[in-house]
């Protein structure tokens, strides 16, 4: 299985949404910074993940996304599948029409890969992830990182108007 960076950037944006949005709504901005994800390419894929019910938009100052449901219940296969990313090993998209209108030598092989990914990936949720330390870790280390960046630009900004 060969998972494009939709499926990749899916799962590290509502990861990143699951850990920051549990004090109040974050904003893509915000994880696109933290993340190196491009705004317009987060505005895509937020704009599937609201179609899937994923996550909720909240307007006005201080708004942004949050879960649509508790993060321990949201499985990362349902996030792929959100953005349209198809969970399958094969050559001919799970249809058997792979050598000549049938099935190749090894297409249960392959189907019973994307299989057992598929089982994996549904056996895993958001809330899960965010038990894990290294995970945790990570994410204060970007809030700390992004921390920065704005006192920097913040110091940067007065001197200019000075």
């Amino acid at each position: 299985m060969r998972l494009t960076t939709k499926g990749r950037y899916a799962v590290t944006a509502m990861l990143d949404l699951a850990f920051h949005s549990q004090k109040k709504p974050v904003t893509l901005t915000d994880i696109a910074t933290r993340q190196t994800i491009s705004l317009s390419y987060l505005e895509q894929l937020f704009a599937r993940l609201r179609k899937a019910g994923m996550v909720i938009g909240v307007r006005g100052p201080g708004g942004g996304y949050k879960l649509s449901r508790v993060a321990a219940e949201i499985n990362i296969a349902d996030i792929i599948t959100a953005v349209d990313e198809p969970i399958d090993s094969t050559k001919c998209g799970g249809e058997g029409n792979c050598q000549d209108g049938l099935p190749c030598l090894t297409h249960n092989l392959w189907m019973g890969l994307s299989d057992q990914i598929r089982t994996y990936l549904q056996g895993i949720s958001l809330g899960e992830l965010l038990e894990r330390e290294p995970i945790t870790d990570v994410a204060k280390r970007q809030d700390h990182s992004l921390e920065q960046v704005v006192n920097i630009t913040s110091a940067h900004q007065e001197k200019m108007s000075a």
